[in-house]
């Protein structure tokens, strides 16, 4: 808005502000869905990059996973071979990347002496399907010791080298979520949420109150918002001064309705029962008992997910993954 624009009272001033800043955009991350050869190694279905980064794109979307990997790691029994910590980050490279690479560090003499989790984010498999490689860029590659690594991988319908997480369909809602959210902070950023037209018709009024008042409205936005303004008119007439709100009410209600849409359809993709995500219910009934959530909660989607890291044990001959029973807390006794 240039100062000719403000000082002069007969022009038609319109403005804007910049668009949302979404932390990827979807034709960035699903725009290929086969492995593609790179000669040493085959790349990824999707970007695991992009899954990475649309981890923290919404709540809704990174708690429910924190939550799986949390109690999973609570439950489980540790083993000098395998830290719950280790544990905890296979577990959340599996239900964020579908895939998990746990590694054997072995001694000069050939013993395992540990399992570290190779980063899924980096690891990429040869075109032979047997060598991994760890690959963080162009040529930036090395291969892992062959025989070293399991591969953990949720089935896709689609190919067979790489595992695919399940959440997929609900990345849309997760990227919209974070686009509403974007847009109302840039909202308020602005000062826009004190957008409105000020209709001033009123004769009595001479350019230099139209004046100050266009410089007050202008101060009005950016930090110090909701500022009160005074007008005084004293031969003005009823009419003379309108405020119009610019789709304030409309603005505000769809944003409510497209965060609960999106949590909905995230929480239905993740199949976590929401007050076990500290979710405040909005109607009347509430969400239920918690305690029966929790229970077919850990029966439905816990289960499912301790037998795939037991995979781990038939990878190396022992037991070494296993899990206590999952416990509520006891209610004390009044």
């Amino acid at each position: 808005m240039s100062d000719e624009q403000i000082n002069n009272p007969a022009s038609t001033i319109a403005f804007s502000f910049g668009d949302p800043e979404p932390v990827l955009e979807g034709r960035e991350i699903l725009d290929y869905l086969e492995a593609a050869d790179m000669g040493e190694y085959f790349e990824t279905p999707i970007s695991f990059d992009g899954l990475a980064k649309s981890l923290r794109a919404s709540i809704h979307h990174s708690s429910p996973i924190n939550v799986k990997a949390n109690i999973l790691a609570s439950i489980y029994r540790p083993h000098p071979l395998l830290s719950a910590s280790t544990l905890k980050k296979i577990a959340l490279d599996y239900l964020v990347f579908g895939n998990a690479y746990p590694e054997m560090v072995r001694a000069r003499s050939g013993r395992v002496m540990r399992i570290e989790a190779a980063p899924a984010k980096y690891i990429r498999r040869g075109t032979n399907l047997t060598d991994y490689w760890f690959v963080r860029g162009w040529k930036d590659m090395q291969k892992l010791r062959r025989g070293s690594v399991l591969h953990m991988m949720e089935p896709d319908i689609n190919q067979e080298i790489y595992g695919l997480p399940q959440y997929l369909s609900a990345l849309q809602s997760a990227w919209l979520n974070e686009a509403a959210t974007l847009f109302r902070r840039k909202y308020y950023k602005n000062g826009s949420h004190a957008g409105f037209i000020l209709y001033l018709t009123d004769a009595a009024q001479n350019p230099e109150d139209v004046d100050n008042l266009r410089k007050a409205l202008k101060e009005a936005k950016g930090p110090g918002n909701f500022r009160n303004l005074f007008m005084y008119s004293p031969n003005g007439k009823k009419d003379g001064l309108q405020l119009i709100p610019v789709s304030e009410v409309a603005a505000k209600d769809e944003f409510f309705n497209i965060k609960a849409v999106t949590r909905d359809d995230m929480l239905a993709a993740h199949r976590v029962p929401p007050q076990l995500l500290g979710i405040v219910p909005t109607n009347t009934s509430g969400f239920g008992d918690a305690e029966t959530a929790a229970r077919v909660f850990v029966a439905n989607e816990l289960k499912p997910l301790q037998s795939d890291m037991q995979q781990i044990n038939t990878w190396l001959g022992e037991e070494v993954v296993t899990f206590n029973e999952y416990q509520l807390p006891t209610k004390s006794a009044a």
